[in-house]
């Protein structure tokens, strides 16, 4: 089993790089990327080919290897904490808080560089610690989270709703935020991030036995000694974590932290030792692949990644609704 898993890893891993080198190299223009590289390595990037990997695609592939393996574990935490297979970031309201945080600093500071994915992350941190504290309040149950979440993404969609009435210019400037892509994306705007979303997927390598133990059910977890509240919060964090520093370089992609765990556990089973590595890997697989079809499919155009992920997404999500009542 171990091996069969291990083979498995590999042939992930193998993808997400194929996907990335196929990001690297075909868009609106196909480049070599060998000699572009090449060229870029020896510090003379004159060429247009070179220019086109340093300056585009590089910073593009970078962003979605980075936000699809963030969100795709975000995903896979919130529901092995929730024990809710149709959980996800949204669930929590972090994308609410993201969103709306985010417009809101492009209406106070407009023009500033950085004001949206500064304003998307602290969004995300501050939706998810009102959660919890209002569960921890109430009695930090699985219900009462999913509830109170429920509670402050409505809050926080008002608001961003309340900013785009008062504040319309936030919208034009904001559109592609609430769509999700990585269109015109930069190395800078990844740089704050890509350090967080590392660490915390460090962490997340840390928690495999503590999340197959809370699986088992709260009482079962207790009675091995496992400290359920600590284990449940830490996974929030760093859940909460990868999201929103996703969420500040490529807007409300959605559908990620539903899918991939579901492809996951069918190709590695319950055990977090290898659903943890299998969901990073898949994550950014998919989405780096998606962002190469955003390009391709009406070539010299191309549709944000946000609008191809949720056409994936939801016919998925009615899918998997609709096999939970069968069962």
């Amino acid at each position: 089993m171990k091996a069969r898993d291990s083979r498995k890893l590999l042939l992930l891993l193998l993808l997400t790089l194929l996907s990335a080198l196929l990001g690297a190299g075909a868009g609106a223009s196909f480049i070599d990327v060998p000699s572009a590289l090449g060229e870029i390595l020896s510090g003379r990037a004159e060429s247009p080919d070179a220019r086109i990997l340093l300056y585009v695609r590089l910073p593009r592939v970078c962003a979605s290897l980075l936000a699809g393996s963030a969100l795709a574990v975000a995903g896979l935490l919130i529901q092995a904490v929730l024990s809710n297979p149709l959980a996800s970031p949204n669930v929590i309201g972090v994308n609410a808080g993201a969103g709306f945080f985010a417009f809101l600093f492009m209406a106070v500071l407009p023009g500033s560089t950085g004001a949206c994915a500064l304003g998307a992350f602290l969004g995300a941190l501050a939706a998810t610690l009102i959660v919890y504290a209002v569960a921890a309040a109430a009695g930090a149950g699985k219900l009462t989270i999913i509830l109170a979440g429920v509670a402050v993404s409505s809050i926080f969609t008002a608001g961003l709703n309340a900013v785009k009435t008062f504040s319309p210019e936030t919208l034009y400037n904001g559109s592609t935020f609430l769509i999700g892509g990585f269109s015109g994306v930069s190395m800078a705007d990844i740089t704050p991030a890509w350090v967080c979303i590392l660490l915390a997927l460090l962490g997340c390598m840390l928690l495999p036995r503590q999340l197959d133990v809370l699986c088992l059910g709260e009482e079962t977890a207790r009675s091995l000694g496992q400290p359920v509240g600590v284990i449940r919060f830490a996974a929030i964090i760093l859940s909460c974590v990868l999201a929103g520093c996703a969420v500040s370089f490529s807007g409300l992609i959605g559908f990620v932290g539903l899918i991939v765990p579901h492809i996951t556990r069918r190709l590695f089973g319950q055990s977090h030792r290898w659903l943890l590595p299998g969901a990073c890997l898949l994550g950014a697989c998919l989405v780096t692949f998606s962002d190469l079809l955003s390009r391709l499919l009406f070539s010299p155009y191309e549709i944000p990644v946000g609008i191809l992920l949720s056409l994936t997404g939801g016919p998925f999500f009615l899918f998997l609704i609709l096999r939970r009542r069968r069962r």
